[in-house]
C-alpha cells in the first residue's frame, strides 16, 4: 500500500495532479479542498489512497491525514464510491461536512451533485456517531469541531480583512467563543472579537 508521495509537482488541475517522485510521475485524483492547499506549491507531500478496480489503479491524493480518513470513512458508506467522495470533498471542507454530518443536515448533503436523499441518509446513519466520537476526542471542551468551526473560519477571515494580525485574530475569536458557546452569531462573534482585539 502507498501511504503517501513526496516530490515535484509538474503538473495540476483542479482535479489532478502529477507528482514526479525520483523520475516516476504519479497521476493523483484530488479534491478541490487539496487544490487549494497545494496549488502555490513546488514539492509536496500528499497522503494516498489506492483505489483498484477490475479496469484501473486509481490513486487519490490528499493534503492533510484528515482529508484522507474522512475519504475513507465516505468511501466505507454503502453507495458512495471513491468519485462521489471527491466531489463531497470539493464541495466541502473536511471541517464543514463533517458538521453536515453530525448535525444531521441531509439537506446540505443532497445540494451535492450525485447524492441523493437514500445516500445523504446512509452517510449520516452510517458516519454521524463515529464523526461525534472523533470531534470530542480531538477538541477541548469549549470549541467543537463542526459547527463553531465554520463560523470560526468566517469570523477569522472577515477579522484578517478588516486589517487584524491573524493570531490576535484567532486568540480574540477562541475567547469570544468560549464564553459564548453555540448561541452566538457570526455578527456579534466578530463585534466582540474586535473589541477584544
Amino acid at each position: 500500500m502507498i501511504a503517501f508521495l513526496k516530490g515535484k509537482l509538474v503538473h495540476r488541475e483542479p482535479t489532478f495532479v502529477i507528482v514526479d517522485v525520483q523520475g516516476i510521475g504519479y497521476q493523483l485524483q484530488i479534491s478541490l479542498q487539496t487544490f487549494s492547499e497545494i496549488k502555490e506549491q513546488e514539492n509536496v507531500m500528499l497522503h494516498t489512497h489506492l483505489n483498484i478496480r477490475e479496469d484501473a489503479h486509481v490513486l487519490f491524493g490528499f493534503s492533510s491525514i484528515a482529508e484522507k480518513k474522512l475519504f475513507q470513512q465516505l468511501v466505507s458508506v454503502s453507495g458512495v464510491g471513491p468519485s462521489t467522495a471527491i466531489i463531497m470533498l470539493s464541495y466541502m471542507n473536511s471541517n464543514e461536512l463533517k458538521s453536515a454530518i453530525v448535525r444531521e443536515d441531509a439537506v446540505s448533503l443532497q445540494a451535492i451533485k450525485g447524492i441523493g436523499g437514500k445516500t445523504a441518509q446512509r452517510v449520516i446513519i452510517e458516519l454521524k456517531d463515529k464523526l461525534k466520537k472523533e470531534s470530542w476526542e480531538e477538541t477541548q471542551p469549549a470549541i467543537s469541531l463542526g459547527v463553531h468551526n465554520t463560523i470560526r473560519n468566517e469570523a477569522l477571515s472577515a477579522l484578517l480583512t478588516l486589517g487584524l494580525p491573524k493570531a490576535a485574530a484567532e486568540k480574540s475569536i477562541d475567547t469570544v467563543l468560549k464564553k459564548s458557546g453555540n448561541t452566538i452569531t457570526l455578527e456579534d462573534l466578530v463585534k466582540q472579537a474586535l473589541k477584544n482585539a
